[in-house]
């Protein structure tokens, strides 16, 4: 069989029906004489037999002020959005032909709702971009088909997760209904709708033509001022070393030339590994085989939605008059292959595989047990370990950008991304908050390490239509980073959670240790599956939208703080020091509050970017000059800062302040010793009268006040003790060096029995964090929200002269008046909530829940969102005091009070120490 035009792929011409009496006919094609396959072609063999093609499309530029590698989705979508914005002269550079890739066999498949708010708002701007934008420029038909969209749902917990979208979409304006069996029938007629607890339908969801949709941004941009050169594949990128020490791009080599540029962006797909490494750049995906069949011609299946049936672990895509059939297996075929030189046969179908999508799609549309199958497809896809794409600038290198890694979803995401990636790199960021995407969210000790890679990218892959659950947690590639108290914590009975490679406590559970056991793959490929697996076990039992059945266990873990003493193992937040002579002006450019008081003093504090978003939240120690006694202190002869910040975003923040030193000149050293310590927090009103019995200070308001920090001894060991909270109550930080950690730990506890002490974890930090009213970093806090947005204010030197980065974003907000402005509710029924529920203001939708959680002490869900002013006016506190909200779940609305204050502690008595 020969290929097919020049994209690298076969359709296989055949005559087989779907029915359950050939099924083994269509495991046996690869016996068949007429099938035969052939040699694997290159491309560039392909290319000049074929097209008469032996060299670029067009000659090389000498220099661009950007090269687009990669022909695909992401790449069109990034050129044309880059000149959109204003830059001409960009390159796009296509080793074979546009589409050639992993984009000619995409399903093209458009949903308009995710479980993700980013997500809505990128798959709203594809949508814009491919049904109207591109047409009214260029007038051109992109293949844009609006004929909507289906999710079956089988049970309970499905149709309550579609719930949950449609209250989300309400919020976005997207319309979407929730149909009975019956209803989905008379919508469908060709469905078999027995087995169904019943589907959500979006009218306007659609299908997209990889092809059409390319080549009509290529042609856009191009008409721009940008350069589209195919057959021309990159053998190298040129990186040079500026004269700080930083790692910068300098050019792109073809076999054809060279092109000079301070910007790439790797837009590869599959080979955007290969093309990293020649940059010296970890790009962490895998590539796997995806396949679909086209059957022949189905009658009364014309103009019907597409269909996602979750459960069944399949999707239907209407062509024509005819079907497009796929879906996502728990053991497909890894293509540890990707090279240069490679074809697609027959034989890289694997029916036994693929057989389970055929049983699905026959058991939802009976109509096909009787169509035979006209074509089927089959070509690589990337995943990632989280299941998002990589995006944004690599650490490693400056100048490198990716925008690889979609998992299945690059045409769909591809327009939303490809612009939030034009203006990341004109801008320095992109628009929406981006940090899910951002490739600087992955430790580096993760991004190279081929087990988690290839493991977590199986576990996203099978798990692409599973059900996205609050509590939910990875169960490949885990214990990778453990902290010193692990073992002695799972011996204790904690469920962990992980947290980009972090083994951090969820919840203690009262049936002893919970382990978390080596991945088994679900039990495929030989792997032996995972028997009484206790962990697993847990995991499942918390799959729910309503309360877990381990809510009363959370609910012990946040009241023994708030009336006893509890303490939280926090030793995964990244712990780094800055100095150097320039460290204060570094801090006072990157850090939103005054940290510059005097040694002793700790200050929480964000760190903004140019547009005023957070980019973090995080606590700043002023150092006394001392010599070097690591990890506890670093050697300085001058200005010197501890910045504590939640591990989660560590990575993100260390690559952050890097950039922001590199930008400015500043001179500054900036040490990570995340790994050297350990660090544990005692809360609660009990916790002065326990450290009193442990550390050697005076822990009253006056010798040790809030917000101030010290170096003592606990049990004999130098610890660096920090009055802090993060859950409102009294209590102290203590920063231990990893090999004084158990010896600490084991010396609290002792006294802490006497004072009713147990241990929390973070689902209980989460209850009680947002009970006070204390901000979650990408949950309620994200680059895309300023401090004034985000009731953080108080956090700004705005009444100083000293300037910071985004200062003059945030005084041009405060001139003009906020147009959102996060506002706390609570629900005085007892019903769940865990974000993206829709806010109605006097029943107009405001806005979405970002973040909830249901507050113990309180005795009330608790949720914060933003919200707008539907007329676009600004939203200020009499908006919010004069309005009726009410807060959408699923489908259900509930009153909601509104509350411009915590409703917990208003008055900020207890992190002081005045109880009672």
């Amino acid at each position: 069989m020969a290929f097919l035009g020049t994209a690298a792929w076969r359709v296989i011409a055949c005559r087989q029906p779907l029915s359950p009496l050939c099924r083994a006919t269509a495991r046996c094609y690869s016996s068949q004489s007429t099938h035969t396959t052939e040699k694997s072609v290159p491309y560039e063999k392909t290319l000049k037999q074929e097209d008469g093609l032996s060299g670029p499309t067009k000659p090389l530029p000498r220099s661009a002020d950007v090269v687009v590698i990669g022909g695909g989705s992401l790449g069109c979508q990034t050129l044309y959005h880059l000149c959109k914005l204003g830059m001409t002269n960009v390159v796009l550079l296509e080793r074979d032909r546009l589409t050639a890739g992993t984009t000619w066999h995409t399903a093209g498949l458009l949903w308009q709702l995710r479980p993700s708010d980013t997500e809505v708002e990128l798959l709203a701007h594809t949508r814009n971009v491919i049904s109207s934008e591109l047409e009214e420029e260029t007038g051109l038909e992109t293949g844009w088909i609006q004929n909507g969209g289906l999710f079956i749902a089988s049970n309970k917990q499905r149709l309550d997760e579609y719930k949950r979208l449609m209250s989300l979409g309400k919020a976005y304006g997207i319309e979407s209904y929730v149909l009975s069996p019956a209803e989905t029938k008379d919508l469908y007629p060709l469905m078999n709708v027995k087995d169904l607890y019943g589907t959500l339908y979006v009218p306007k969801d659609g299908t997209m033509d990889p092809a059409g949709t390319c080549t009509t941004l290529s042609r856009a941009a191009t008409a721009r001022g940008a350069t589209v050169i195919e057959n021309c594949p990159v053998t190298g990128i040129q990186v040079k070393v500026d004269d700080l020490g930083v790692k910068r791009v300098k050019a792109v080599e073809t076999a054809h030339g060279t092109i000079q540029t301070p910007c790439v962006v790797n837009c590869a797909g599959v080979w955007a590994t290969k093309l990293g490494k020649m940059a010296g750049v970890n790009v962490p995906l895998i590539a796997m085989h995806h396949a679909y069949v086209v059957t022949e011609r189905i009658e009364g299946i014309q103009n019907m939605p597409n269909v996602r049936d979750h459960d069944a672990s399949v999707y239907l895509r209407l062509q024509g008059d005819a079907l497009s059939v796929g879906g996502y297996e728990q053991n497909p075929i890894f293509w540890d292959d990707v090279s240069d030189k490679f074809a697609f046969s027959l034989f890289d179908l694997d029916w036994d595989v693929f057989m389970q999508h055929i049983d699905g799609a026959v058991n939802r549309v009976p109509a096909l047990e009787q169509t035979g199958i006209k074509s089927t497809v089959c070509g690589p896809e990337s995943f990632t370990a989280d299941h998002k794409p990589l995006m944004g600038e690599a650490p490693e290198v400056r100048g490198f950008f990716l925008g690889c890694g979609f998992n299945s979803a690059g045409m769909m995401l591809g327009g939303g991304c490809g612009r939030e990636l034009a203006h990341w790199i004109i801008h320095g960021r992109p628009e929406k908050d981006m940090y899910g995407y951002d490739i600087r969210r992955f430790h580096h000790s993760l991004t190279n390490n081929n087990r988690w890679i290839r493991e977590r990218s199986h576990e996203s892959y099978a798990k692409n239509y599973s059900v996205v659950f609050p509590f939910d947690e990875p169960l490949a590639s885990r214990n990778m980073r453990k902290d010193p108290f692990h073992q002695v914590l799972q011996e204790q009975g904690c469920v962990f959670q992980e947290r980009h490679g972090w083994e951090r406590p969820g919840w203690f559970n009262r049936d002893g240790p919970t382990p978390v056991l080596d991945y088994d793959y679900y039990g495929a490929y030989d792997v032996s599956k995972n028997t009484d697996y206790k962990y697993s076990d847990i995991l499942g039992k918390e799959y729910t939208f309503d309360f877990p059945p381990h809510h009363d266990v959370i609910r012990d873990e946040c009241l023994t703080c708030r009336n006893a003493v509890a303490v939280f193992d926090m030793s995964y937040f990244g712990k780094f020091y800055l100095s150097g002579p320039d460290a204060k002006k570094a801090a006072d450019w990157l850090f939103t509050a005054d940290v510059n008081k005097a040694p002793g003093s700790t200050v929480y504090t964000c760190m903004l970017n140019k547009r005023g978003g957070v980019e973090s939240d995080l606590t700043v120690s002023r150092l006394e000059p001392s010599p070097a006694h690591l990890p506890l202190t670093p050697e300085s002869n001058g200005d010197a800062y501890y910045l504590a910040i939640g591990g989660g975003v560590a990575q993100h923040n260390w690559s952050h302040i890097q950039a922001v030193l590199q930008d400015q000149g500043f001179h500054c050293t900036l040490i990570d010793h995340t790994e050297d310590m350990g660090m544990i927090s005692i809360q609660g009103p009990k916790s002065r009268e326990l450290l009193q019995e442990v550390l050697d200070s005076d822990l009253s308001n006056d010798a040790f006040p809030f917000s101030t920090h010290k170096i003592v001894n606990a049990a004999g060991h130098k610890v660096r003790a920090m009055r802090l909270s993060f859950v409102g109550e009294m209590g102290w930080e203590l920063h231990i060096p990893k090999e004084s950690c158990l010896p600490v730990y084991h010396a609290v506890m002792a006294a802490g029995a006497k004072y009713g002490i147990s241990n929390a974890g973070y689902r209980a930090i989460d209850s009680l964090s947002i009970e006070k009213g204390y901000r979650h970093w990408h949950a309620d806090l994200r680059p895309d929200d300023t401090p004034l947005e985000a009731g953080l204010a108080f956090t700004c030197k705005m009444k100083t002269s000293i300037p910071f980065l985004g200062r003059q974003a945030l005084e041009a907000q405060k001139a003009e008046g906020l147009r959102r402005r996060i506002v706390c509710f609570t629900v005085d029924e007892k019903v769940p909530m865990f974000g993206l529920e829709a806010i109605f203001r006097n029943g107009v939708p405001v806005g979405h829940l970002r973040r909830s959680e249901f507050g113990f002490a309180i005795d009330k869900t608790i949720g914060y969102g933003y919200i707008r002013n539907p007329d676009g006016g600004v939203v200020s506190p009499d908006f919010v005091r004069s309005g009726e909200f009410t807060l959408e779940r699923m489908g259900v609305t509930y009153k909601a009070t509104a509350h411009l204050k915590s409703p917990f502690d208003p008055e900020n008595k207890r992190v002081k120490g005045i109880y009672g």
